[in-house]
């Protein structure tokens, strides 16, 4: 461990309450990106099995470990404690981070946690350290507990989407994977993943023309469900706007194109190779600098430190076709992107929304990964549709996958209640409750599980899936105290 690791453990473990601290920290050294979980569940698994605790692996990777109710609750209702192992891997331009070999080097700075110019991995690793601390702890009172550990919730939700009925024992789930401490979630958008293909047919450059590089940089992106209401730039939107303006004014010719990296990440930058005919460069860049001015004057309140930038590159032997590069950028441009709908039914909630996440250019293709969410399914469904007739018009072939249902909110959910009555005897004040324009795995463990009574929450958590993402130091003890309350007030069987 170098310098800096040994200052970040040495700072959060001062942190209280310290279990929940020491354990996120152990979970912040082991990398665990979507798909490579290997090494946090071996870790999980030596971990609950020193506690002398069951502990089962089901088909689908995730990790079921059962803990005895302590004495003289027996009776209660049992309760499974739910969070992902994974986490989002992102990091600023230029930071050499690994996230498949390298520790996160986390930063106490001030009432926050964050990482050094890397995502965090608070979301959710501050949930799974919260599960491990009930597992672990000797000195508090609750009836049986499972704690599901899930797998590949960023990237698919194959975990929670594999788990069988009949796996679990409890009637309550407890899901800890929420942002916003002092709100209790009911209620979550489900999803559906889009991909579109442009065949597009490179061509030779003609004589005569001068290479650039155009990048855009500097968003703050942020999480595709709970941020997308913010008003945000999109770097591929940002880009192909700038793309298609110097298309139709200066005749932009684009070799190569590289935006976004995850479908649940509003994407932060974007690159792209072009060329330009000599004798129209010099316009080109002054056109070309005035619309980068007018982009970042609109997201100057969203987005103050939005760059772009081109600088001269070197010449492209090949560039796209024409007539397909035209029919690429129209339809990018007419791509939705944002918030499509507010919910009717919960103000400040946002129905349904796309986030365009990804576009990159391979030999002969450039294809656009899109995440489309929604709390109603007719609604998501209308959206596909749209999109699904847009990009056929515009010669892509769809491809629509991993869709997976929301989570219907239920007001009269015992669990509610007595988590309501809880954190107003605990805090002296009401707990707000709301649904989330976000996948939880609520939706897909309730299909397999009808009539189990669910509640998301967790500590504050700001800039989810961005190398923003920092947790709230004061809200992670509260957050902790209101679990151990509430496991404590859960009632005994029917």
């Amino acid at each position: 461990m170098n310098d800096q690791g040994s200052l970040a453990m040495e700072s959060i473990l001062k942190l209280q309450p310290r279990l929940i601290w020491k354990n996120f920290h152990t979970l912040t050294r082991i990398p665990r990106p979507s798909g490579k979980e290997g090494k946090v569940k071996e870790f999980i698994c030596s971990f609950s099995k020193g506690l002398g605790l069951e502990t089962t692996e089901d088909r689908a990777g995730n990790l079921i470990v059962r803990k005895p109710a302590t004495p003289g609750m027996e009776s209660r209702k049992g309760v499974v404690l739910q969070a992902h192992l994974d986490m989002v891997p992102q990091k600023n331009s230029g930071n050499t981070h690994d996230f498949g070999l390298d520790p996160i080097e986390t930063i106490v700075d001030g009432e926050w946690v964050r990482a050094d110019g890397t995502t965090l991995g608070a979301d959710n690793g501050i949930g799974v350290a919260a599960a491990m601390s009930v597992l672990e702890a000797e000195d508090i009172h609750h009836g049986p507990i499972e704690a599901l550990f899930t797998v590949d919730e960023e990237s698919g939700m194959s975990g929670a989407s594999g788990l069988l009925p009949g796996v679990l024992l409890g009637e309550i789930l407890l899901n800890l994977d929420s942002e916003d401490e002092g709100e209790l979630f009911i209620g979550c958008a489900g999803a559906m993943n889009a991909v579109f293909s442009f065949p597009i047919d490179d061509e030779t450059l003609p004589f005569g023309y001068s290479g650039f590089i155009i990048s855009v940089s500097g968003l703050k992106g942020g999480h595709s469900g709970m941020d997308i209401h913010l008003g945000r730039g999109n770097a591929n939107k940002v880009m192909n706007r700038l793309l298609h303006h110097a298309f139709l004014h200066h005749g932009l010719r684009l070799a190569s194109i590289e935006g976004g990296s995850l479908r649940n990440a509003i994407p932060r930058e974007s690159r792209a190779r072009i060329a330009i005919e000599r004798d129209r460069s010099e316009a080109f860049l002054r056109d070309f600098r005035a619309q980068a001015i007018l982009i970042q004057q609109e997201l100057m309140q969203a987005d103050p430190d939005l760059q772009i930038d081109v600088l001269p590159g070197g010449l492209p032997e090949t560039v796209f076709e024409e007539h397909a590069l035209s029919r690429f950028l129209r339809a990018v441009h007419a791509c939705p992107d944002g918030v499509m709908r507010m919910s009717g039914e919960m103000t400040g909630l946002v129905e349904t929304s796309n986030n365009l996440a990804i576009v990159k250019s391979l030999p002969g293709t450039v294809t656009i990964e899109c995440l489309l969410r929604s709390s109603v399914d007719s609604s998501r469904d209308d959206l596909q549709m749209t999109m699904q007739s847009l990009f056929e018009l515009a010669g892509a072939l769809p491809s629509f996958s991993g869709g997976y249902p929301g989570w219907k909110p239920d007001r009269a959910s015992p669990v509610l209640k007595t988590m309501q009555a809880v954190y107003e005897k605990v805090f002296g004040e009401k707990p707000r409750v709301s649904a989330v324009h976000a996948g939880l795995e609520c939706g897909l463990i309730g299909a397999a599980y009808p009539g189990l009574d669910m509640i998301s929450f967790g500590p504050t958590i700001r800039h989810p899936h961005s190398p923003g993402e920092k947790v709230h130091i004061g809200s992670v003890a509260k957050f902790w105290t209101f679990l151990v309350e509430t496991l404590a007030e859960i009632p005994g069987k029917s």
